[in-house]
């Protein structure tokens, strides 16, 4: 069996939870853990996120279990973006659901788990950043909208096609093939071809 080695979390980070002074290693042991945390640059998809440094507000609980500590509650963050429609600016305000178990070295679950498949706790500590970006980032939308309704960014050209109202059809040719337009208007395809 090949030995894992994981990086140990920063320990001045104010995302990672010291597992010795939080929380004892007794099964049963709660702590609540509350904190507005500065959210680290790219916290989000391309289009939406929340802005580095804003806070994201966490509402958790730590207990301590027979494998590890199982971290679960909620996130919330006020997230902006643009709309994928008009390019305006999206504001909104996200709350998702987070629960992860930390593994204690060598436990059950450390031994029977790939190291992807769940959280391991490290030098007496977790990192609680990994699960909540994953849960927050779930929750955005991959197209926001400023509104349901979005018309799309005005266009200069009133022919353009995404103007056209519904029920009409208007043809716009390119003029290099409207010679062969003419020269067949008129005829069936099919005569044409023959």
């Amino acid at each position: 069996m090949t030995e894992k080695h994981t990086a140990a979390p920063d320990a001045t980070s104010p995302w990672v939870v010291d597992v010795l002074r939080e929380l004892s290693r007794r099964p049963g042991t709660m702590k609540p853990w509350v904190r507005d945390v500065p959210a680290p640059a790219d916290f989000g998809l391309e289009v939406i996120g929340v802005p580095a440094g804003d806070p994201i507000h966490l509402d958790l609980r730590l207990e301590s279990v027979v494998e590890g500590v199982l971290a679960s509650g909620t996130v919330s963050a006020h997230v902006v973006g643009e709309c994928s429609r008009c390019l305006g600016e999206v504001t909104d305000d996200v709350e998702v659901d987070v629960t992860e178990l930390y593994a204690y070295p060598d436990s059950v679950t450390e031994e029977t788990t790939d190291e992807e498949d769940v959280a391991r706790i490290v030098d007496e500590k977790i990192d609680l950043e990994p699960a909540v970006r994953d849960a927050v980032l779930l929750e955005l939308p991959n197209a926001p909208l400023c509104s349901d309704d979005c018309a799309g960014v005005p266009s200069p050209d009133e022919e353009a096609w995404a103007f056209v109202p519904a029920g009409s059809a208007r043809e716009r040719i390119d003029p290099r093939w409207a010679a062969l337009q003419e020269r067949f208007a008129g005829g069936s395809n099919t005569e044409n071809m023959q």
